[in-house]
């Protein structure tokens, strides 16, 4: 997915972020501020709502909090290697990993999750690229 709109840091994002309470706040923040840390070409804006992490244009993760679980998703999850079996869904693109107050999570997993999205996001632009450079 694209969006012309990302920004290097979001005044939006971050009100979204800001104004959670609680542990799925607190979880959100975390997960995103990975998303974040991912490398210094991370760009981001609100999407339906929800803290949307792109390279340049191209998303690659979101976060989301509901009712008693917070989303880390991944717009390309369906390609990533998940070892650690943390992703969930059934779409032909998407997936999501649950994270529950007071439940343990892989976090070594998880990172490794968002590593392999920023790094795939990063080779599709770049095949992109080459391609609008031979065609």
């Amino acid at each position: 997915m694209r969006f012309p709109a990302a920004v290097g840091r979001d005044v939006a994002v971050q009100q979204w972020l800001d104004a959670g309470e609680g542990e799925l706040a607190a979880l959100a923040r975390t997960w995103f501020a990975a998303l974040r840390r991912s490398g210094t070409d991370v760009t981001e804006l609100l999407h339906d709502g929800m803290p949307t992490a792109c390279v340049g244009d191209a998303a690659f993760a979101y976060v989301n909090t509901f009712k008693a679980h917070v989303n880390v998703g991944f717009f390309c999850g369906a390609e990533l290697p998940d070892p650690a079996v943390l992703l969930q869904g059934t779409g032909k693109f998407m997936r999501h990993v649950k994270l529950r107050p007071g439940t343990p999570v892989d976090a070594a997993a998880l990172q490794a999750l968002i590593d392999a999205a920023y790094a795939d996001v990063k080779v599709r632009l770049r095949a992109e690229a080459a391609q609008a450079m031979a065609g």
